[in-house]
Parts: structure tokens; sequence; C-alpha cells
């Protein structure tokens, strides 16, 4: 069986370790033959990398690891590069989440206006690295997780029409072991239509293998308890995730024919997110002071000792994801997955070059859509608001246009007014004159 070259573009992410533990974990069905971590930060990266070092030689001791932040070193000779950068680090995410509370509009890292404002830096990062894959290892597939998505998705369709890219997000997947958990059934077993944009997205059929309808007993479970689950499993999840898989509630009753993706609650119920966020301490704090520190003391330690036996590292269930999509690639597995593509008529009555979030089969050639006919009005209406704000900031961004990217924030469904944008937007092109091009 072919063994495969890996880079791990975002080396020194607290995400990186949960991805290689997954790897070693489908060694059988996925054999890795090298694998790079690449980062632009090399004193962040050299903590996780050295602690993966020390894993990787004792659990897998052929494989071939290497790190730097050297492009040539990290792209070359190279299968996949699975990307998931954060431009700017939490540092700027904390910046994202709270400047737009300043104004009393969601401070939240993917939608709103600190999902424009991380876009914006987003954009030139995963670019970059696409033109280092195209010179150096130019039939290499980039798995992007990079956020947010459905912006870095847009712009990689608008500016790098051609590159080897496929755009995924986990948060459905994450949802759909919830269902799979309320159900009592694994979470392979279900079959399932989706669509929508990315964190923007609706189930319409949830079935069993044998075809048997499952949405009656999910709809009766979420109409009482959101997604919320009482497991053991479930209690490492922190109090802001349970809240909000509950209100999962509100939001499937506004459409209760669907099954709603959960960061729609950001969207049609921004009040509620406003009044239940301290705007002093957001969810960038809560991610500084919990899985930053954890993963890194981890790494520490496994430093300190010279061995990674009962480390503190863990598997992250968006790692199986992405193992997934690349052994449907690499053995032409023809798997049903989720992906975010160019819409082309899959959804039929909606905007042909939306990105949308849907369906598809994978294979060796890339991936097949799934049509999803067509979407009710309500839906419709929400999406063409939401895929024209994630245009309008590529096009901003492309032409570095201060008017496109007000209009972007002004569109947005979490921001009041264009008085309301102006001011954000102000404020955070002050806070990102180091990472965004410049606006006129």
């Amino acid at each position: 069986m072919k063994k495969f070259s890996i880079t791990v573009a975002g080396g020194g992410s607290t995400f990186t370790p949960g991805i290689i533990l997954m790897l070693l974990d489908h060694q059988e069905e996925f054999p890795i033959r090298r694998l790079c971590l690449y980062d632009n930060d090399e004193e962040r990266q050299g903590i996780i990398a050295r602690a993966c070092g020390i894993l990787l030689k004792e659990r897998a001791p052929e494989i071939e690891f290497r790190y730097t932040a050297d492009p040539e070193n990290a792209f070359t000779d190279v299968d996949f590069v699975m990307a998931h950068i954060r431009v700017g680090k939490y540092a700027m995410r904390e910046k994202d989440e709270k400047i737009p509370m300043k104004y009393g509009v969601v401070g939240q890292e993917t939608c709103g206006p600190g999902g424009i404002a991380y876009g914006m830096r987003s954009i030139g990062g995963i670019l970059e690295i696409l033109d280092y894959m195209e010179k150096y290892s130019s039939d290499a597939w980039m798995l992007n997780y990079s956020n947010p998505a459905a912006i870095v998705a847009e712009a990689t369709r608008r500016l790098r029409p051609n590159s080897r890219i496929i755009n995924i997000c986990d948060m459905p997947l994450g949802i759909m072991v919830r269902m799979a958990r309320i159900l009592g059934i694994p979470e392979k077993d279900l079959d399932i239509s989706y669509f929508g944009l990315n964190h923007f997205g609706w189930w319409t059929q949830v079935k069993d293998k044998e075809g048997n309808d499952l949405m009656p007993a999910l709809k009766e479970y979420v109409k009482e308890n959101g997604y919320d689950i009482n497991i053991e499993e479930d209690q490492h999840a922190d109090q802001s995730w349970h809240e909000t898989f509950k209100k999962v509630r509100d939001v499937y009753a506004v459409d209760p024919d669907t099954l709603p993706n959960t960061y729609l609650k950001y969207y049609l119920y921004p009040d509620y997110v406003v009044a239940h966020t301290d705007p002093n301490y957001t969810r960038a704090n809560q991610v500084m002071d919990g899985r930053e520190k954890e993963v890194f003391s981890a790494a520490r330690e496994i430093i300190e000792k010279g061995t990674a036996e009962n480390c503190g590292f863990m598997k992250d269930d968006h790692a199986s994801y992405i193992v997934d999509l690349a052994r449907a690639l690499a053995f032409n597995t023809k798997e049903k997955m989720l992906l975010i593509v160019p819409n082309g008529g899959a959804v039929e009555n909606f905007d042909p070059e939306a990105m949308v979030e849907i369906p598809c089969i994978v294979g060796r050639d890339g991936y097949e859509k799934i049509a999803q006919g067509r979407i009710p009005q309500f839906q419709k209406g929400l999406m063409e608001q939401q895929v024209s704000v994630e245009k309008l900031v590529v096009e901003a961004w492309a032409e570095g246009s201060y008017q496109k990217l007000w209009q972007a924030l002004t569109l947005s469904r979490t921001v009041p007014s264009a008085a309301a944008a102006k001011q954000i937007l102000d404020d955070l092109i002050e806070a990102n004159k180091e990472f965004w091009p410049e606006l006129k």
C-alpha cells in the first residue's frame, strides 16, 4: 500500500497533536511515510513539534518527521497539506470578539464582524500556501479547515480557481455525532441530506442505512433539548458549548421542518447572544485560559520528561474527518462527505457561483456534488444575504476597498445599522494594520 507525505500547515496549533494522534490511529488504512509541520511562528511551533517528535519516535519511528518555517522544505514532495492556520493567533481573535461588543454587536470568531475581520486576515495566508504548493508539489491536495471557512472558500474560488483545494468544516460532523448518540446508533450509519453555507446550514433528511426516517425522533428530542446530551464523554464540553447546544431549541422553532446548524443562533438571535456574553471575557479568553494552556503545558511536560507516555494530548473529533477525506482522495473510497463547493446548480434555486456546503461523493478525481433540489424561501433569503457578505469581503480584500467592506458589515444580519458597521469597521482597521491590505 502506498505511503503518503503530509504537511500540517499551522504546525503550532493546539489542534496539531490531536491530528497526529488520529493519523497514527489510522496507519493501517492510511499509512504515512513523512510528516512535516509548517508554521511561520517558529517559537510556538517548536514547542508543539518537539513534543510531537517524541510521541512519533515512541509510537511510529518509521515515519520521517520534521518541522520547519521554510516553504520549500515544507511543501516539496507532499501528497496532502492539512491546513488549519490562524493568522494573528488568539490575540487577534480576542479583538475580533471584543471590538463588536463595544457597540452591542455579536463578537464571534467566524460570524458577523469578527468573522469578517478574521477572513480578511486568513485570505492572504491560504493563498500564499496554495502558491507554495503549486510551486513545489503541484499535484498535492490541500484539505483546508482554516476559519472562517466560508470566506476562505469564496476567496479560493475567486482568486485561485484552478487550485487543488477542498474546503471542509467539522461542525456538521460534530452535530451528527450528537444526533447518533441521541438515536443510539453509530454515526457512520447516518445518511443525510443537508444544504447551506458554512456555519449556516440545515439538515432536511436523516435516515439510517436501511432507509428508515430518523427525523421525527430527532425533532422530538431537539424541540426539548437542542443538541445537548447527557453522556459521560460530553462532560468535557465547557459550559458555553452546552449553552450553544441547548439554544438550538429556539433556532429549530423558527423552522421545524429542518434541523439547524448551531451557528445559526448568532444570526437569528444576536440580541440574546450579546446579552449573554461578557464583553470583558469572551470565548477567546476561555480558549486561552483553557485549551491553549492545557495543550502547551502537556507539550512542555513531554519535552521535560523525554517521553509521551501517559501524555495529556487528546485526539480531536474533527481529525477523523480529515483522515476520511484524505483516504477517499487517495484510495477512491467514494465516501459521502459534507464539503464546501461551488454551487453550480446543486442547490437549484440559488446563486450558481456561491460556495455552498452540501453532501458530495469523494474519490480519486475529487468530488461529485449531490443535488439538493430547491430550498425554501426562508433559508434562501438568509443565504442570499450571507453569501453577499462573503463575496463583498473577498472583493474588498482583492480591491483594497473600504466601501465594499463597509457594505459587507452593513449587510450582516448581526449588525443593526450602517452607522454601527462603520464604527466597528474603523476600529477593526486600526486593530488589523499588521494583517489587512490597505483599504481606500
